[in-house]
């Protein structure tokens, strides 16, 4: 199997960034901003120092994407680094894309000084957590009685 192709998406790429994420909301069935709203909004979180999106595949045929943002924390000298979203195109699963992504990732946020990378996972989804799992992430609290509640309230 030929290694996947990882970069740095800059705002040019926005436009994917953003027809990814819809894609990957609309297979869960999340509602969200369409795909123009979330080019427009990557356009200028593509700029922030605090935020890496990277791609998979060929700059103008993304296969996947990985999308962290870094937040400063109290607990080490580095930031703290948040997989947001983690995709690859359905028809491409299983050979290898996703963990090209995360492992691209993990470099990259180390590179910038970050001590600890985290993921939110929804429990139900077995395959999420078995991949991290593989790649060395833990639960805070495993068992089978945990759950990580998220509040939400909108602004």
């Amino acid at each position: 199997m030929a290694a996947t192709e990882v970069f740095p998406a800059s705002a040019g790429h926005a436009g994917a960034v953003g027809r990814l994420l819809y894609d990957f909301n609309a297979e869960f069935e999340t509602p969200g901003p369409t795909a123009g709203e979330l080019a427009t909004r990557f356009r200028v979180l593509l700029a922030r120092d605090d935020v890496l999106v990277l791609l998979s595949g060929a700059p103008g045929t993304p296969t996947g994407f990985a999308f962290l943002t870094l937040r400063p924390t109290p607990y080490y000298d580095g930031p703290l680094a948040q997989l947001e979203e983690l995709y690859v195109r359905p028809g491409l699963r299983g050979r290898g894309i996703g963990t090209a992504l995360l492992t691209a990732a993990i470099l990259r946020v180390r590179e910038r000084g970050a001590a600890e990378v985290h993921i939110n996972v929804d429990e139900v989804d077995a395959d999420a957590r078995q991949f991290y799992e593989r790649h060395g992430f833990t639960n805070l609290q495993p068992g089978k009685d945990y759950r990580m509640l998220c509040y939400l309230r909108e602004l």
